[in-house]
């Protein structure tokens, strides 16, 4: 198998999942929310319409051409993969089959129905890839790793992983900047960015940066779309609580009924709070981002005004180089393995 039909195949997994029935879609949601309550109909959908969106050609054929076609020699490459959100693992996945190596995978627990039904559409479309990809418990066997995990975890992995190439992803979040000039239309565009997977992914934004004495009513009166999230019994309970502590502890925050605002400085929040810090000017936002670029997946603003931020809406759709922690995983591939 060639770089030109693995190529050929990924394309045609696009045009396959682009096309998924409702009931298809129905039912792949029904087996993985029986595995992991948080993938819904709504956030399978949303999962399987990015990855059609990544497998679009040209974009794909492009993308894939800046790299070696050819491994120099083909390896395994182990893969531990995150389970935060459907389908957080297929980008690995790609880039690995893809650059020509052999993929054992180590789903996780949370994402194990939707893995193994995109990796049976993918050899059902092309039947030699079968012989490239392991779903495995241990990966002994591996010749180089990829790795996503929280900052504990990782650290267990670069010692566990210590003697062979390896690339090591930590936890991430993302941020919001808002002028106080945006419209209400800009406003619910950001929802996206904060409900979109009820908040579970590192593409969502958990804390705004707001100009000193920004007037929250717009936004919040903007998100009110969004409240279908307290559908979910899981999101509801989030809210109940996060809300008691905010008000047993006093703490000041504003409330639109199914999502929090609370100044912190952290810039992760729990499900159901969206943390925020001020700004003077704009120089003093630029340091307040400095500070937690290492702990920033990507940033959002208005139309993507801001230097290097994605548009309102767009933090849940990465295109295909839109690496995750910003390290190029084919360019480790072709240099590392």
């Amino acid at each position: 198998m060639n770089h030109a039909s693995r190529l050929a195949a990924f394309a045609a997994l696009g045009q396959r999942l682009a096309t998924l029935t409702d009931d298809e879609l129905t039912d792949l949601a029904a087996r993985a929310r029986n595995r992991n309550g948080w993938f819904d109909l709504p956030n399978v959908r949303a999962a399987i319409a990015g990855i059609a969106h990544l497998l679009q050609e040209p974009q794909l054929s492009q993308w894939a051409g800046r790299y070696p076609a050819e491994p120099t020699e083909p390896r395994q490459v182990g893969v531990v993969m995150a389970g935060n959100i459907p389908l957080v693992g297929f980008h690995d996945l790609l880039c690995v089959l893809l650059s020509g190596h052999t993929l054992l995978a180590k789903p996780s627990k949370e994402d194990t129905v939707l893995m193994l039904w995109i990796a049976k559409e993918l050899t059902e479309i092309e039947p030699a890839f079968a012989e490239h990809i392991q779903f495995v418990e241990r990966l002994n066997a591996a010749d180089a790793f990829i790795a996503t995990g929280s900052d504990n975890t990782a650290r267990y992995f670069e010692y566990y992983f210590r003697n062979k190439p390896h690339l090591i992803r930590r936890n991430r979040t993302s941020l919001g900047i808002l002028t106080g000039h945006e419209s209400a239309e800009e406003l619910a565009q950001l929802g996206s960015d904060i409900f979109q997977y009820y908040g579970l992914g590192c593409r969502n934004v958990s804390k705004l940066y707001v100009p000193e004495g920004y007037d929250f009513v717009p936004l919040l009166n903007a998100l009110q779309p969004y409240q279908r999230v307290l559908d979910h019994h899981k999101y509801q309970n989030n809210y109940d609580y996060n809300k008691s502590i905010l008000l047993v502890n006093a703490v000041p925050h504003f409330d639109n009924g199914f999502l929090l605002l609370t100044e912190r400085e952290a810039v992760v929040s729990p499900i159901s709070v969206v943390h925020y810090s001020t700004y003077t000017q704009e120089i003093d936002l630029l340091d307040q981002l400095t500070n937690v670029a290492a702990q920033t997946q990507c940033l959002v603003s208005a139309g993507g005004r801001y230097p290097g931020s994605f548009p309102f809406g767009r933090a849940q759709t990465p295109g295909v180089t839109d690496y995750a922690d910003g390290i190029d995983t084919m360019e480790f591939l072709a240099a590392e393995v």
